[in-house]
């Protein structure tokens, strides 16, 4: 018989609510729960960092965890939705809010100059990939890459002139990364019930009246950002 846990672990994955089953895996699997509360207390976090902070962490309970273990539970950390992943840099951190903060155009700015200076002083680049700047920013913030999106298309529309949006040919590098993003969809086999799991590891732009854009350009930094409009 299936327990009332059970029940409820169904009930999310046939709504496709990822968190919620989260939520439960959080609190029934030691080892999931052990991972994210580890991963919380030292995020951003490589693959070492936090299997040594686990380590320490479990020494007492007789668990032990070895990279395969960081890997497997990080993939149903990021397909859930709970924690991602720097496709570029690979550390993970924990999504502890929904939407990007108000001070979100300050962010932008603080972390497009960052990106900038790692090209050196002398080759200061005008544009900047978009994927590599959400993967940063959202690491900074703990915002889904999704949240990111909408800010950044909602400046676009706030500040023309000020910002741009630039599109690339089809075999631009913007798209490319060093890692996939783990995604999960519940499958559709009519009673059964199954999940399907992928790796996308060409990175998307933002999208804007049906265009698809990879690159960011500030031209004048005094920006404006509401999220009501």
């Amino acid at each position: 018989m299936t327990t009332r846990v059970g029940h409820e672990f169904l009930k999310g994955i046939r709504a496709e609510d990822w968190l919620r089953v989260s939520d439960i895996l959080e609190a029934r699997s030691p080892h999931y729960g052990a991972f994210l509360t580890a991963l919380d207390s030292v995020a951003p976090a490589d693959q070492a960092t936090v299997l040594d902070e686990l380590a320490d962490r479990e020494a007492h309970t007789g668990r032990t965890y070895n990279q395969t273990s960081i890997e497997v539970l990080g993939d149903w950390g990021e397909r859930l939705g709970r924690i991602q992943r720097n496709a570029f840099t690979g550390t993970y951190y924990p999504v502890t809010q929904a939407e990007v903060p108000g001070n979100f155009v300050y962010l932008l700015l603080a972390v497009f100059d960052d990106l900038e200076e790692t090209a050196g002083v002398a080759l200061r680049q005008r544009y900047l990939a978009i994927p590599k700047l959400r993967e940063h920013l959202c690491e900074r913030v703990g915002c889904p890459r999704m949240a990111f999106d909408d800010a950044v298309v909602a400046v676009a529309q706030q500040n023309v002139g000020r910002l741009e949006l630039s599109g690339a040919p089809i075999d631009t590098a913007a798209k490319d990364a060093a890692l996939g993003i783990k995604q999960i969809t519940r499958a559709d086999n009519n009673d059964l019930v199954s999940t399907s799991q992928s790796t996308e590891q060409v990175l998307a732009g933002v999208e804007l009246y049906d265009k698809r854009y990879y690159y960011l350009a500030v031209h004048d930094r005094e920006l404006s950002y509401n999220p009501a409009q």
